[in-house]
């Protein structure tokens, strides 16, 4: 015989933890009960909107590239990555820039990132990025750095 709370939950006898490795039926499974609990307690139901920015060389190869998230008017960088003989080229700032208008043009007025102390904080906050709150721990010491950035109109940046 299983006893249930008043709530209805099941007791814990009923119920098995177990761990394992990458599950992407699990994550899948998640990824669905998440977006609903969001979409309720926000009035925002999640659209599963994505945009990237791609940035290929002369024979084709991945140079550089972009890949964010967009829900109810926020647009969130995932990724960004530049191959290491284009990173003193601008071509980063370039991506943030095309990335953050694609946002705007999808109806975007905010965007957030984060990135390790190690990474590219401090290109985020040339960017007009501001620091929002760290977690600490990440290993060698360092910390992973929340940034936050509102998408009022800019001018163009020239060139």
């Amino acid at each position: 015989m299983t006893t249930e709370d008043p709530t209805g939950a099941p007791s814990p006898a009923a119920l098995t933890l177990t761990t394992g490795e990458k599950d992407k039926a699990l994550d899948k499974q998640l990824e669905a009960a998440l977006e609903a609990f969001n979409a309720a307690a926000t009035g925002t139901p999640d659209e599963d909107k994505h945009l990237t920015v791609r940035l290929t060389d002369a024979s084709g190869e991945l140079a550089g590239g972009l890949s964010a998230w967009i829900w109810g008017g926020l647009c969130g960088i995932e990724l960004l990555w530049v191959r290491e003989d284009l990173r003193s080229g601008g071509w980063g700032g370039k991506l943030l820039r095309t990335a953050e208008q694609e946002a705007r043009d999808r109806g975007c007025d905010r965007v957030l990132v984060s990135s390790f102390t190690f990474q590219a904080p401090g290109f985020y906050q040339r960017h007009g990025y501001v620091e929002t709150g760290r977690s600490l721990g990440i290993p060698g010491g360092h910390a992973d750095v929340h940034l936050f950035k509102s998408l009022e109109w800019e001018a163009p940046a020239p060139g």
